[in-house]
């Protein structure tokens, strides 16, 4: 061992911890800045001169600089012996033809900022923020209005369904042509119209933004638009857009539901008596929308052609077509009863139902490409109409118990005024504030021609999501009044639905565990997708080029991550200044320490990351509120950064990095690294818990917030903005209106009563029975007098709930004689 310490005595000649710090220093920096290999190269040397390093170490060094640096060299020598161990391995993860597509379907965009490790900050608080057009602004205050009140959400429930007037209004104003192009006779309106346009609907009634939602969006318009033929476009389209066509799509199966690729549902090629080439269909779907009153069928499935009659081969895949309903071997008509939710979910079955080869969307050259239509329409649909719907019960709740806290009375006090109560408020108002900055955000980047997958799973999961927290947050605050059914009660049929909201367009289990991470991992990743496809097709040289390109994006998330840490963010620009400057800082250090813990994640469990839901579920939650705060930030920004809105912000922004750090303590603790697993679990996760990135919202804060959502005005009024309030104080959210304005309005008059009592001038008791007293004492004018009484009975009238007899609850109707009572 002699030559051995004579060959390196070179670093005895410095205290070790020195070397060891200088090292590490330089190499940060280095990989912190992104340095090209060869300027590490240089440094190396220099490192090696400085330190009086031996010839031999010179030379072996500049062997591996030799390797490394040239790339023909560098491929023969290690990249080519690590493929074949990877793939020996079975190391990274296979991906299925349907994977592939599923990947490839649509495009990237900001979530490929978040992923990176090393956002483009500029980038982000620059999206755009569009408002509705003229025509679209119309339209919402116009027909969307009137469609609103024409129906009542109670009357829907106990008709289980709409009356012909309202069909008929839907059809003449285009409800179901929201998204068709002008040309074939619909509205064209852009993503962010048809969002608000849904969440105004839902604010009303739910199976009335169902029923609308459905057919603008995944359905065969939408298919049509993006590949119907000409033929196809100029039939269907103009008909769909006056509802003289009623659609539907048809692709969950009882085998198949999350897992579409599963589907059992055929249909064979064949060569009719007449030469034509046809379809003959047989499959058994379930939980259609509007199936059983439609009048043209999109149906997905699997296309086999025996004798390759369409020259494509014989077994064509997953294929897309438009069967008219009343097609022979068609059968329709049921209805399932969804949570008893009165919208038209359906099963339909086909039995040997034959079709023209042409009723293929976009004709028989697209047969087999049904699996792409789906995927990237599917993409699309879910960043509009679930999170508009679960945005319009949030808005309805945020105003409604604002209002409702504020006149309800407990105590001798409003409910509002108890920290119980303000807790689930803070949660309701901030939770709104965040969703409608987050579908704005969603929408525009529609509007502007992304189709983001990850991005529209991560709307879909966290609206609905959020949604639930929210019903169930409402239902507890108005306790008995919210339990209790009828025509006053504002919150129990969104509780009843909210499951359907979670179930549908991908369960929110599976979107949330294999989509947003499982899916973005390879999508967003700026190296692995392509690393996987090399390794798949053995190519040597797009390996090499990805996969050195990776371990350098790993080195330098590594450096970013430590100095983010350490510095909590400070050395990152924030590109706007304020109350939002910091959170920006935040959002850069969160996405460095993601990144480099994706990779991690990525290196020790290679392709079995497929099948670790509970890590992929936690690395999709800190990239779902990374996003969410993105859109918060946004929005804060983007409306001049308002006082009076400052605490919503800031509640939210707290909020969702508390999440993010919640989610980064899980990891740290369940994450298994070869070898260094102690490390995250031990050193790692205790610095975390030290050095937090965030934590929940202040009490203070909290108490802000949910003051704020109970005091009517300007504020109120814009985080509640585009839903339906009903002018009439005989209907549900008219009466909390009309209370709380009463209220406010009798506010001076009240204080004198207060007064009045403090001094023993009038008895301790509810102000309603000492209005009397007052007023023959003088305590109050009668003009006072009546301002307190028509605000008391205003009072009183909201806290009642609906009640019917034994005849009228067996046998109710929309005019149930109890109904008119109440009202």
């Amino acid at each position: 061992m002699n030559w051995l310490n004579e060959s390196l005595g070179f670093l005895f000649q410095y205290p070790l911890w020195a070397v060891i710090v200088s090292i590490i220093v330089i190499a940060t920096l280095l990989a912190f800045w992104g340095t090209p290999l060869w300027i590490w190269a240089i440094a190396g040397f220099i490192a090696l001169w400085g330190f009086s390093a031996p010839a031999w170490l010179f030379i072996v060094f500049g062997a591996l600089v030799l390797i490394f640096n040239i790339k023909a060299i560098r491929r023969v020598a290690v990249t080519g012996p690590l493929m074949k161990l990877l793939d020996a391995l079975n190391f990274l993860p296979a991906i299925s033809e349907t994977e592939r597509t599923a990947i490839e379907a649509g495009n990237v965009w900001v979530d490929a900022e978040l992923f990176s490790g090393k956002p483009d900050l500029n980038r982000l608080a620059n999206e755009s923020y569009p408002e509705l057009t003229e025509k679209e602004r119309a339209f919402l205050e116009g027909p969307v209005e009137e469609l609103c009140s024409m129906v009542q959400d109670w009357d829907i429930f106990v008709r289980k369904g709409f009356t012909d007037k309202v069909w008929k209004f839907m059809r003449e104003h285009k409800f179901f042509g929201l998204i068709i192009p002008e040309k074939y006779g619909g509205l064209e309106f852009s993503a962010s119209a048809h969002s608000a346009i849904i969440a105004k609907l839902a604010s009303r009634s739910g199976p009335l933004a169902t029923t609308v939602m459905v057919p603008n969006s995944l359905g065969p318009a939408e298919l049509l638009m993006h590949y119907g033929t000409e033929e196809q476009k100029d039939h269907y389209l103009p008909r769909l857009a006056t509802g003289e066509e009623m659609p539907c799509f048809a692709l969950t199966e009882p085998t198949a539901g999350s897992d579409a690729g599963a589907m059992t549902a055929e249909g064979e090629v064949f060569k009719g008596d007449d030469g034509e080439l046809y379809i003959r269909l047989n499959f058994e779907k379930r939980y259609i929308t509007l199936a059983a009153i439609s009048t043209i069928i999109g149906l997905a499935f699997k296309l086999e052609d025996p004798e390759n009659h369409l020259g494509k081969g014989k077994d064509l895949g997953i294929t897309c077509a438009l069967i008219p309903s009343d097609t022979e071997g068609i059968r329709l008509g049921r209805r399932h009863d969804p949570m008893g939710i009165p919208f038209y979910n359906c099963p339909i079955n086909g039995d040997n139902a034959v079709v023209s080869v042409d009723q293929i969307i976009g004709g028989p050259k697209q047969a087999g490409n049904g699996w792409r239509m789906l995927m990237e329409s599917l993409g699309v649909g879910r960043g509009i109409s679930l999170p508009a719907q679960s945005l319009g019960g949030a808005k309805v709740a945020t105003r409604a118990l604002g209002a409702y806290t504020a006149i309800r009375r407990q105590f001798g006090i409003n409910i509002g005024k108890f920290e119980g109560i303000e807790e689930p408020m803070a949660r309701i108002g901030g939770f709104t504030y965040l969703m409608d900055a987050a579908r704005r955000y969603t929408c525009a980047g529609l509007d502007m021609g992304e189709k983001p997958a990850v991005v529209t799973a991560i709307a879909k999961y966290n609206f609905t999501e959020l949604g639930r927290q929210i019903i169930n947050d409402a239902m507890d605050i108005q306790g008995g009044a919210g339990i209790s059914r009828g025509p006053r009660n504002i919150f129990a049929n969104q509780y009843t639905a909210m499951p359907i909201a979670i179930t549908v367009e991908g369960a929110n289990i599976l979107t949330r565990s294999l989509m947003i991470f499982g899916q973005g991992a390879i999508r967003c990743h700026p190296y692995a997708f392509d690393e996987i496809d090399a390794l798949t097709k053995g190519d040597v040289k797009a390996f090499d080029e990805a996969f050195w390109k990776h371990i350098g994006h790993v080195a330098r998330n590594k450096s970013r991550a430590l100095l983010m840490t350490l510095t909590r963010g400070a050395i990152a620009s924030s590109p706007v200044s304020g109350p939002a400057s910091k959170y920006y800082k935040k959002l850069s250090w969160a996405s460095s320490s993601f990144a480099f813990l994706a990779d991690i994640a990525l290196g020790s469990y290679g392709g079995g990351l497929k099948i670790k839901e509970k890590i992929s579920g936690r690395f999709a939650d800190i990239l779902s509120w990374m996003y969410l705060a993105t859109a918060t930030l946004r929005r804060y920004d983007a409306e001049g950064q308002r006082e009076e809105d400052r605490i919503f912000f800031e509640w939210s922004m707290e909020y969702a990095f508390a999440q993010i750090q919640e989610a980064f303590d899980a990891l740290y603790r369940e994450i298994q690294v070869p070898g260094l697993s102690w490390l995250f679990r031990g050193p790692i996760a205790l610095w975390s818990r030290m050095n937090r990135i965030g934590t929940m919202p202040s009490d203070k804060l909290g108490h802000k917030v949910a003051q704020a959502m109970q005091q009517p005005g300007e504020q109120r009024d814009r985080l509640t903005s585009d839903i339906f309030l009903p002018e009439e104080k005989s209907q549900a959210m008219g009466r909390y209106e009309y209370a709380l304005q009463a209220l406010v309005d009798a506010e001076e008059v009240y204080k004198k009563i207060y007064v009045a009592t403090k001094k023993k001038e009038l008895p301790k008791t509810q102000p309603r029975f000492v209005i009397d007293q007052a007023e023959e004492k003088g305590i109050i004018s009668s003009e006072e007098a009546d301002l307190i009484r028509k605000a008391e009975d205003a009072r009183v009238d909201v806290v009642q709930v609906d009640e019917f007899t034994l005849e009228e609850y067996q046998n109710q109707t929309p005019a149930a004689p109890a109904m008119e009572q109440n009202n």
